[in-house]
This record gives structure tokens, sequence and C-alpha cells, in this order.
């Protein structure tokens, strides 16, 4: 299969942000929709450059009381809207802290609902472009995200979770539902090292399915998060497999 870069979604308050920018090689920071003002996001930079890993920037619903995970319904320009300034914002405090962003991850609900809805993803990622023609874009791997950047000729970085159950390919297991999000370090490990060594990844229902997932996503706000995203990264380095993206 190849190398994998590790990310982490970052700046939301949440987690330790510090013990995991010295993991990760890409950052996505959140940009003052769902988490994050100037202030997390300059600190999130900083770090970041110091550790010399991937910034990106990571825009939701500005819908912070409730994290960016509920679903609203609004007007795909507004939603556009809504992503370019939030962009826009993190790409301003880059630039002042001598640093640049290399890519965009939706979050959240609206990252789910664009991953459904390919007439929303291409509203975002059009907008995006426009404004912002060098970013590339990080997304989930098969989604309609995935098909909505490859159509608009973007730079795509597909994306797998380490500690998600998947229906299948594009398709996360809801958080609702018991065992979505996997919390044995060992089991992550080993679905990392399968994505790395065979190009699979394993379903809830037990059938693997093929994957060519460049960034594997590690999630900071659950509990033992931090040592797991580094037996994620030990398993990967000694076996060969670790590696970031430009």
């Amino acid at each position: 299969m190849g190398k994998l870069d590790l990310n982490a979604d970052l700046g939301e308050g949440v987690g330790d942000d510090a013990a995991m920018l010295a993991i990760v090689t890409s950052a996505s920071i959140a940009c003052g929709g769902h988490a994050g003002d100037e202030a997390t996001m300059r600190a999130a930079i900083r770090s970041a450059k110091a550790h010399g890993v991937t910034i990106g920037a990571h825009p939701g619903f500005v819908d912070p009381d409730h994290f960016g995970r509920r679903r609203l319904d609004l007007p795909h320009d507004v939603i556009a809207g809504q992503m370019v300034e939030q962009v826009a914002r993190l790409i301003a405090v880059a630039a002042e802290e001598g640093s640049s962003v290399a890519y965009v991850k939706i979050h959240g609900a609206l990252a789910n609902m664009a991953a459904e809805d390919r007439a929303l993803a291409v509203a975002i990622f059009s907008a995006v472009k426009e404004e912002f023609p060098q970013l590339a874009v990080l997304a989930l791997e098969a989604s309609e995200q995935e098909k909505a950047a490859l159509e608009l000729s973007m730079a795509v970085i597909a994306e797998a979770y380490a500690d998600r159950a998947y229906q299948g390919p594009g398709r996360l297991l809801s958080r609702s539902v018991a065992g979505s999000v996997l919390h044995d370090s060992e089991e992550i490990v080993r679905r990392c090292l399968r994505l790395a060594e065979r190009g699979e990844i394993v379903a809830a229902g037990g059938k693997p399915f093929h994957s060519n997932a460049r960034s594997l996503c590690l999630h900071g706000d659950t509990p033992g998060a931090v040592a797991i995203a580094a037996d994620i990264r030990k398993s990967l380095e000694q076996a060969g497999f670790l590696d970031g993206f430009s």
C-alpha cells in the first residue's frame, strides 16, 4: 500500500494539542466556526510550525454550542460562504506567523453531509477553489466529498479513520451506534498496519474492503487519545510506513 500521513483535528479547545502535535504529521486547525478563535489558531499554528507539522484548515458549521455536530439546513451558498470566511481567517493568521495552509478538511456534521451530498460538496469546494486555488482537500476516501474535489480538478488527500468503525467504503458507522468509536489501542494499531501493508479496512460486519487512503485521522478528544496516537505512530514508524504530505 505505502506510507501514511497522520492527521488530527486540533485547536478545538479539547484534548491535548501540544502532545498530539508531537505525534502527528499534519494538523487540521479549527478556524472559528464550530470552535477556535484567533488566539487558539495562533497557538496551534506556532506549535505546528515548531514540530514541522503540515497545517490545514478545519471549517465547520458556525454552531459552537453544538461543536458543529448538529446538521443545519442552510442554503449551499451560505454554507460555502462560511467555509471561505473561516479558511481565510486561518490563512491570514498563518501568514502573520510565517506559515502557510496546505489543505482544507470539513468538520463534523457538515463533513458528513458533504460526504453524502455531491451538490453540497461541489458548492463548498468550488468556493474554496475560487478563493484559494492552492489548497488541497483532505476528505474521506470514496465519499461524495472526494468525488466532488476530483471533479473540480483539486488535489485530494484520501483519508481514513483510525478509530472509527465503517459501514463500507466511504461510509462511517454513525456515532449513535454502539462500537462506532474504537478505544482498544492494539485493535486500532492492527487496523492501521493492515491499511498500510495491504490497503484494506475491515467494515463493522467483518468484511474487508480496498482502500487507497494516504492519511489517517486520529481523534484527540477521545479517552486515551494521546497514548493511542503514540502507539500508532511508533508502529508505523517501526514498519517504515510513516510519512507526511506537503
